[in-house]
């Protein structure tokens, strides 16, 4: 019977495995079959897709990933700690050129390479290839000590936030500007390695050192030592070599490059996450764009809303300074807000009868108080001016034309930052889905005129009737 618990923890293990690898498959699964449905239902007008071309770009790069089961894996550090260096290693070959002076990747640049060359070297299991992506995409990147500050954040943030594994790169003690970095990309939540390259360089007693203070000191609150790697991407062996004259010379030549324990820490997490990880970096990509794209919509409906407002304001601000007639003003007036209203609902797709549309604009009104009054004074007082200005024109040569179209640009001016502002409101209650939600409608309409400036309304209704009349 004692035998028999072993046994049972081996079995439970594998059954604890197996069940991992199918949920990371099917949520893999999940991950493709969301991103082709949000590219094939991405519902954009024009005007909407302005400004979201490299988001819309992405969900299809990311797509693109998943079709093709890539892991990526960027690099990241200061001008001269052997990233390309390390990269070239990593794949076995030299691809991304490598050198010191200044830096040479100016740029990103990446290389998708075959996991199928690491099967052998850390006999991998073939037959469970749910674990284990089919290709690395190795992605190198700008010293970041060469690129301005603002950019490389922005670098490091859009590298970041899209790649499945993170190395780090340094080449002893870590610097202010590579802590300061290395902080910005764990807020990505992204598994990440930091890889002390060079140690060839550095005496055994040295060396450890520096790893000690490193990961003690420097990272602690950031990374956990398993996390720390270190490595010798490119070193260099020195042999004693005979001169032409005898004596004895040094040179130096490329040897083995040590990091097979980061290669096999890659792999683990490889093996372990990968499918997760690239499942779960394509649904926050997912997300993200989503809600940008939700955003532009609801900028562009309220850019059109706004639109629509608009042209009722100056409709309405024509009537009243072309009609000298009290009664028509007022008549007109309600009748072009009615009209708004209604336009504005459709827009909305919120069925709104016109009677409806009238109780809206009472109640809008009721709530408004100081604004319709002042305008209604105003279209008594000044309509009455305007119109005995208007009757006499004629008959002084047309003297009085000057005061009349000043009257009536004042007049149009009230009128229309009146229907302006019960645009904004109507906008707002219709947004809300035709409710002035938990506060009172007063309490709704008083914070909305807060944010009008009537000034600026009424110098742009003049300026634009200026042009027209």
């Amino acid at each position: 019977m004692m035998n028999q618990f072993p046994e049972d923890s081996v079995n439970l293990t594998d059954t604890i495995a197996e069940f991992n690898t199918i949920q990371a498959e099917r949520n893999y699964q999940q991950a493709q079959d969301t991103l082709r449905r949000i590219l094939v239902e991405l519902d954009l007008t024009q005007r909407e897709r302005f400004g979201l071309e490299s988001e819309i770009a992405e969900l299809s790069d990311m797509l693109r990933k998943l079709d093709r089961a890539v892991f990526q894996v960027a690099a990241f550090g200061m001008v001269g700690r052997g990233k390309s260096s390390l990269l070239n290693a990593l794949i076995g070959q030299t691809v991304f050129e490598a050198g010191v002076l200044h830096g040479v990747t100016k740029e990103r640049q990446q290389v998708v390479w075959e996991v199928d060359n690491w099967q052998d070297e850390f006999d991998l299991d073939k037959d469970t290839p749910a674990t284990l992506q089919e290709a690395i995409e190795f992605i190198d990147t700008p010293g970041i000590d060469e690129v301005d500050g603002n950019k490389r954040q922005l670098l490091a943030y859009d590298i970041a936030r899209q790649v499945d594994l993170i190395l780090f790169i340094i080449a002893g003690d870590i610097t202010e500007l590579e802590l300061q970095t290395l902080s910005q990309l764990r807020t990505a939540g992204k598994p990440m390695l930091l890889v002390f390259n060079k140690v060839d360089l550095f005496p055994d007693r040295d060396k450890l050192a520096i790893y000690a203070k490193i990961r003690d000191e420097r990272v602690r609150e950031i990374l956990s030592p398993s996390e720390i790697m270190l490595v010798a991407a490119a070193p260099q062996v020195v042999r004693a070599e005979p001169r032409a004259d005898g004596s004895m010379g040094v040179s130096y030549h490329p040897g083995t490059p040590q990091i097979a324990e980061l290669k096999w820490r890659i792999v683990e997490i490889l093996q372990r996450e990968g499918k997760s990880l690239a499942a779960l970096n394509a649904m926050l990509a997912a997300d993200r764009i989503q809600k940008q794209v939700i955003d532009r919509k609801m900028d562009s409906r309220d850019e059109a809303a706004n639109d629509i407002i608009w042209q009722s304001v100056m409709t309405k601000a024509i009537a009243v300074a072309i009609n000298p007639i009290i009664a028509a003003d007022l008549i007109g007036g309600a009748a072009i807000d009615i009209a708004m209203i209604i336009r504005l609902s459709k827009f909305y797709g919120i069925s709104m009868t016109r009677s409806g549309a009238l109780k809206l604009l009472q109640s809008i009104a009721m709530g408004m108080g100081g604004i319709t009054i002042s305008e209604s004074i105003a279209k008594l007082g000044l309509s009455g001016i305007k119109g005995l200005m208007g009757i006499f024109a004629p008959a002084t040569g047309g003297i009085t034309i000057a005061p009349y179209t000043a009257i009536a640009l004042t007049q149009a001016g009230i009128a229309g930052v009146s229907t302006y502002a019960i645009g904004q409101v109507t906008k707002t209650y219709l947004a809300n889905g035709a409710s002035w939600g938990e506060d009172s409608p007063k309490s709704v309409i008083a914070r909305i005129l807060a944010t009008i400036d009537e000034h600026s309304i009424v110098d742009r209704i003049k300026q634009e009737l200026g042009f027209r009349l």
